[in-house]
């Protein structure tokens, strides 16, 4: 049982042992006083011995099968943890066996995903198990540091429209804050830090980026601000907020701060409210060419993202997707030509709906922030992740498939050339992280398919994303597309596809 006294934080952490690592769960970085009020930092323990063996707790939130989408074995994916409101500010930290606290280990810190309103992927979870990555860390002589972070999710992240917003955000700015102070009594390197997420985890990621995190690196998995970017406070209030607070009033809640947590709950599931987001702030201001402090950044995306709509979409008419395409104007034939939208043929007409809303929200802005952060001068590496599920190869490479592989956390022996791929991705992954090279920079790294890793040119990865359809719709009018791809998403995402 690995224990070891923190000088500057005056607290001596007790944790557990597991997979040659060391780790400390639920260390708590922040305090909250009271409902939608802003974190402040946790520093001093006065002397107090601190028990990091149980995970979280987490932020309370509406259960969601997270396992649905990732077609894993029957079960829950997450360990043990519970949930309060006001306690929910905590870092798992995970270091190599035996790290002595004079060490100055590289550190990635990693952002779960989860639409804003759940833990998809965080350290409680088998897609979020940060022990074996820093484990074969320490075994290719790169060891590094996980720290995964948890923050306020769904309305407590939103707040009551009266004031403080985008909380879960300010509470992941103070555990930056945190980790850059404290860590180096871990035995981490706060000179040396990679800001990693996916899905809501990367738009969180590329936001924190925007902000001035001091971190050196990043990595953005299926996900960024172009995914869901911040919008206007009043679009929150009509869409979230106001909705919310008359489903209360019709329990007999006169407002947010007299509802208990299960009634505020029950109102977002009830609505429902599928997925949340940031607003508007001056910190998000020119987001789209501002590219922060960081010198290094990996950007990719898998093969089928838009499955996070597919229940919603193959619900729809052929005539209803027609007339979401139409949206686009004067240029609504070319993009039903791009995108094969023909109303005698429905199932090609959702499978082109997917598509189009894949490369909107998923592929299209990778190639526009390489180049953003190339003439900038930062070095910028691209993958793309097609390898298929490792338990239904036909689900394909869809959305969050990369977390099983990049973790390792589930059981996958029964497919050794998926196994083995988890392996190679890690590997890459790590060497970035300690500030080696992780493939050819003007080269873009394929991870599957068929178990199969290799760099790719241009060519390739044409040959596995719709190059040429992307290329088109940039010279069409931003906002007409915008219009299509909000017809066709709009109460239609879940993660329960």
């Amino acid at each position: 049982m690995p224990e070891f006294h923190h000088e500057e934080l005056k607290a001596t952490f007790v944790g557990v042992d597991t997979n040659s690592c060391s780790q400390y769960r639920g260390v708590q970085y922040g305090t909250i006083s009271k409902r939608f009020e802003q974190p402040t930092l946790k520093a001093n323990w006065e002397g107090e011995r601190v028990d990091c063996r149980r995970w979280g707790p987490r932020c309370p939130q509406n259960k969601y099968d997270t396992g649905h989408l990732l077609r894993a074995p029957e079960g829950d994916i997450f360990y043990d943890e519970t949930e309060d409101e006001f306690r929910c500010l905590n870092l798992d930290i995970t270091v190599p066996a035996n790290t002595p606290n004079s060490e100055r280990l590289p550190v990635m810190v990693w952002v779960h995903g989860g639409s804003q309103i759940v833990s998809f992927g965080n350290g409680a979870s088998k897609a979020g198990d940060t022990t074996r990555i820093v484990a074969e860390s320490a075994l290719h002589s790169k060891p590094m540091i996980v720290v995964s972070v948890q923050y306020r999710l769904n309305m407590f992240h939103v707040g009551d429209g009266n004031g403080n917003k985008n909380l879960g955000f300010k509470d992941q700015q103070l555990a930056i804050q945190w980790i850059h102070q404290y860590i180096t009594g871990f035995g981490g390197n706060p000179d040396e830090m990679t800001l990693a997420g996916e899905s809501a985890g990367a738009v969180f990621v590329h936001g924190l980026i925007v902000s001035g995190a001091p971190v050196k690196r990043g990595i953005l998995m299926s996900g960024s601000l172009h995914m869901s970017s911040p919008q206007p406070e009043v679009r929150a209030k009509s869409m979230l907020v106001d909705p919310v607070l008359a489903n209360l009033k019709g329990k007999g809640y006169m407002s947010f701060e007299e509802a208990p947590v299960q009634a505020l709950l029950e109102a977002q599931a009830e609505i429902p409210i599928p997925s949340v987001f940031l607003q508007d702030d001056e910190c998000f201001e020119d987001w789209q060419n501002n590219t922060g402090n960081i010198q290094e950044l990996v950007i990719g995306d898998c093969e089928f993202e838009s499955v996070l709509w597919r229940n919603g979409v193959e619900a729809m008419s052929a005539e209803q997707i027609i007339e979401c395409f139409d949206k686009a104007g004067p240029s609504s034939n070319q993009l039903k030509e791009l995108y094969h939208i023909n109303k005698s043929r429905a199932p090609q007409c959702r499978h082109g709906a997917m598509d189009f809303m894949n490369d909107m929200r998923f592929a299209s802005p990778i190639p526009l922030m390489m180049e953003k952060y190339r003439n900038k001068g930062k070095t910028v590496y691209r993958y793309l992740f097609d390898q298929a599920n490792p338990w239904q190869a036909s689900s394909r490479a869809h959305h969050a498939v990369d977390l099983i592989y990049l973790f390792g956390g589930f059981d996958m022996t029964m497919n050794p050339s998926a196994e083995e791929l988890g392996k190679g991705m890690r590997r890459r992954f790590i060497w970035y992280i300690n500030g080696d090279t992780p493939w050819t920079i003007h080269k873009t790294m394929a991870f599957g398919p068929l178990g199969d890793t290799r760099e790719i040119d241009d060519r390739g990865v044409a040959a596995r994303r719709r190059t040429r359809q992307m290329e088109e719709v940039k010279k069409l009018e931003a906002s007409d597309m915008a219009a299509v791809f909000g017809s066709l998403a709009a109460g239609r995402i879940s993660l329960h596809n």
